[in-house]
This record gives C-alpha cells, sequence and structure tokens, in this order.
C-alpha cells in the first residue's frame, strides 16, 4: 500500500501500520466498520485522520482484495 497513505514504524503504536502523519492505527478503521459505527463516527473519533485518506486507504484494500483473489 502506498507509503502516502500509511506507514508502519517501530517506535509508533509499537510498529502498528497507521495512517501516515498520525498514531491512528489503520485496524481502527475496519474494527469501526465491522463494528456498528459509520466513517463519519471513525472520522469524527480520529480527527487527524482526513476522509480523503480513509477512503483511499479503503479503495486501496479493496483493490489488494480483488487482486488477490482468485478468478472464480
Amino acid at each position: 500500500m502506498d507509503t502516502s497513505l500509511v506507514k508502519r514504524d517501530p517506535e509508533i503504536m509499537s510498529g502498528a501500520l497507521c495512517f501516515t502523519g498520525t498514531r491512528v492505527p489503520v485496524k481502527n478503521l475496519f474494527d469501526y466498520l465491522e463494528g456498528s459505527s459509520s466513517l463519519e463516527d471513525f472520522l469524527e473519533d480520529f480527527p487527524t485522520v482526513s476522509r480523503e485518506r480513509a477512503v483511499a486507504v479503503l479503495e486501496a484494500a479493496r483493490a489488494s482484495l480483488a487482486a488477490d483473489a482468485p478468478a472464480g
């Protein structure tokens, strides 16, 4: 995934994959969406993550899953 979107640094959040320039783990976004929370809820609770960056991470994850999926 594009390092302008996410970054892993052992000195930040014990090396968890975070949104670049923040201490917000990407996992938090997926946890919110898996539960009953919306993207709006996530953005409200983590104001250091922009909507554009969150959407770009979701789109990159979707593209990665689609590329790795076997042909049906």
